[in-house]
């Protein structure tokens, strides 16, 4: 059986208050282009579908599109909840969709796979839609489900204690931070505190192949045990990170081999650092200049409008960061010392410039407009 594990659409998530919904929606029919090409037969969808628990109108086409161009490749679908999700809104209509398009959303169906059969015999799939400990300990108040380790233990107990009376092939799908994962930080809002909620790899024992949800970027924890990461990118950490899926194929034994299908970047995604005026004009930045690019500028002090400016030649300019690539030492004690220090306004002035710009003072020019405006100010107060 061919198996194509993708996760985290996030349909409806912005990139620094650009939608994403069109590039999404390209990426997503390449998706199911490749499910054709290679004759995938199930396809999982590893948790956060939407990227709000109250996605707009706007999103739901998409879903409802991909979903369809799936089914019409040929491919049957699995689909659980992740945090991102509203497993209520997400599961409403599961029993209206076209057969063989599955939306696993109730955790009390955890442990009830959905079975489809290749030419050795039935594949147990389990879904497990993210539980949230505090929200699923009523309908398990014996399991005593304090963590999000808890919640994914017992989920796992009750598919072993299935898996064992059917027998045959198995895989799992779950939506959490495991343990062993090399997170960037700022990929995703993450739903751990501390390391309360990392679930540990044991947990995962069992079935043949443990396809997750939640961590964006590709990551093998375990020849068996895989994150896909999700199929754009939705910040500048995750730029150098490949977009894709994992094809997976499991023989009649269960064994399992994974190759790895790459998905289109609709725009790459830059960071560069340099001084202001280099960042303005040299060419060596040519190649960016179609590219979404955070720019960080090294100049001692803020630059006047930096985003208008950098966006006459980056028109895809998304984030600017004032980053000094020398800090000067300051604190607000040596402040109020040069404040208490100052014996005129003009002084006064430079201080302040100095606590707010890195330690630079006023230049040449700035001082002569500060005596300027002091002295005008000085006139201004005799004739009153």
């Amino acid at each position: 059986m061919r198996i194509l594990h993708t996760s985290d659409w996030h349909i409806g998530r912005s990139f620094h208050g650009h939608s994403t919904l069109d590039a999404l929606g390209s990426v997503l029919s390449v998706l199911a282009a490749q499910v054709r090409e290679h004759e995938v037969d199930v396809v999982l969808v590893a948790g956060d579908v939407f990227d709000s628990a109250a996605p707009s109108a706007a999103c739901y086409p998409v879903l409802t599109r991909t979903l369809r161009a799936l089914s019409d490749a040929g491919a049957q679908v699995v689909v659980t909840s992740g945090n991102h999700d509203s497993a209520a809104r997400l599961g409403f209509q599961a029993e209206l969709l076209r057969e063989g398009i599955h939306v696993v959303t109730d955790p009390l169906t955890v442990g009830t796979p959905i079975t489809i059969d290749d030419r050795f015999g039935p594949v147990h799939f389990y879904g497990i839609p993210f539980l949230e400990p505090a929200l699923v300990r009523h309908l398990w108040p014996d399991a005593a489900l304090r963590t999000q380790a808890d919640t994914i233990a017992h989920a796992m107990s009750l598919v072993r204690a299935d898996l064992a009376e059917r027998g045959g092939r198995s895989v799992v799908m779950a939506h959490c931070f495991a343990a062993g994962v090399d997170a960037t930080p700022g990929v995703e809002r993450e739903i751990r505190q501390g390391t309360l909620d990392v679930v540990p790899l044991s947990a995962f024992e069992g079935p043949d192949y443990v396809a997750l949800g939640h961590i964006h970027g590709r990551q093998q924890l375990s020849p068996r045990v895989r994150y896909a990461g999700a199929p754009l990118h939705y910040s500048f950490g995750e730029g150098d990170k490949p977009r894709g899926s994992w094809l997976i194929e499991t023989d009649a034994a269960g064994c399992v081999s994974a190759e790895w299908l790459d998905l289109p970047v609709p725009r790459a995604l830059v960071t560069l650092t340099a001084p202001f005026d280099e960042l303005l004009a040299d060419p060596r930045f040519a190649s960016a200049e179609a590219a979404w690019v955070c720019a960080r500028y090294t100049d001692a002090t803020p630059q006047l409008e930096p985003m208008r400016r950098l966006q006459a030649r980056f028109p895809h300019c998304a984030a600017v960061v004032h980053a000094p690539s020398v800090e000067r030492a300051d604190d607000a004690a040596t402040y109020a010392q040069r404040v208490h220090a100052s014996r005129s306004h003009a002084e006064l002035m430079d201080a302040f410039l100095v606590h707010v710009r890195n330690g630079e003072g006023a230049t040449k020019s700035e001082t002569a407009l500060i005596h300027e405006i002091v002295a005008e100010r000085a006139a201004a107060e005799a004739l009153a």
